[in-house]
């Protein structure tokens, strides 16, 4: 796994991590091999590790396998309690799914890789499961081409470098050159597309959350089955009301910035962004 560089990177702080998020792709009962295999660290490190976790509550064992707690929540929840754009957006949010009938999504950067911050679901038949942390390749998505095309070019640059983290192998793996004009026709037009480049069966068109400074903090996109929506449909039918939720959020979130959230009532929100 990457690591940190400099005398004040702690090494043992990254390798209790690494226990953690090795659990993602363990099973819900994991053995100390297990664990000692996915994270590359010999037993007794990995020992030390889980021994530690477990007497901070976020690890109990059980005939000699490990389980990850509920508190390990508690690590994403600090971050979404401390991101206002979930808390301006739920309402904007829920009224797109009611009138599109579609899931709708939003997601920020991370590295080369979306994660989603914020989701309304609708029950329809989907090939990848998707709920608020998940994570995928930003390139083959929606959300994550609108959030790379709002890079400056030297940022974008760096960003295309990272590898993707999600442990998902995309169907659309295209090289950094064949990314950039793909990205510099969604900066120029404000809004993109994405036809079964993640996955099969999964189309999807996203906007730009903007702050009041115009630069893109997130994106928030109308996802489909392309059994039941083409291309065309897709942006005939979404296009409009997406950008009309983009702009209410952005706009709510420009607001809550100088007034506290919980005074931004649906009635307050609504009126600020007309």
């Amino acid at each position: 796994m990457r690591r940190g560089e400099g005398p004040d990177f702690i090494e043992a702080l990254a390798r209790g991590l690494d226990v953690i998020k090795a659990f993602e792709h363990l099973p819900a009962e994991a053995s100390l091999a297990d664990i000692a295999a996915a994270t590359g660290l010999a037993r007794p490190t990995a020992r030390r590790m889980l021994i530690t976790l477990e007497q901070l509550g976020y690890v109990r064992s059980h005939a000699n396998t490990f389980i990850l707690t509920a508190r390990v929540l508690e690590l994403g929840l600090a971050y979404i309690a401390n991101c206002d754009i979930w808390d301006l957006s739920r309402e904007h949010l829920r009224n797109l799914a009611e009138q599109t009938r579609e899931s709708c999504s939003i997601a920020q950067l991370d590295g080369s890789d979306i994660v989603y911050v914020g989701r309304v679901a609708v029950p329809k038949l989907v090939t990848l499961s998707v709920t608020i942390g998940t994570r995928f390749p930003a390139l083959q998505t929606s959300l994550g081409k609108v959030l790379l095309a709002g890079l400056p070019d030297d940022e974008l640059d760096f960003v295309l470098s990272q590898p993707s983290r999600s442990r998902i192998l995309p169907v659309w793996q295209p090289s950094v050159d064949e990314a950039r004009p793909v990205l510099r026709e969604v900066r120029a037009r404000g809004w993109a597309t994405t036809d079964q480049q993640l996955a099969p069966g999964i189309r999807s068109i996203a906007a730009p959350i903007r702050d009041g400074h115009g630069a893109t903090i997130a994106a928030v996109n109308v996802n489909a089955h392309a059994a039941e929506t083409s291309m065309d449909e897709l942006v005939s039918r979404y296009l409009s009301p997406l950008l009309h939720t983009a702009s209410e959020i952005s706009a709510d979130i420009e607001l809550g910035k100088r007034v506290p959230i919980a005074d931004l009532t649906p009635a307050s929100a609504d009126s600020s962004a007309t």
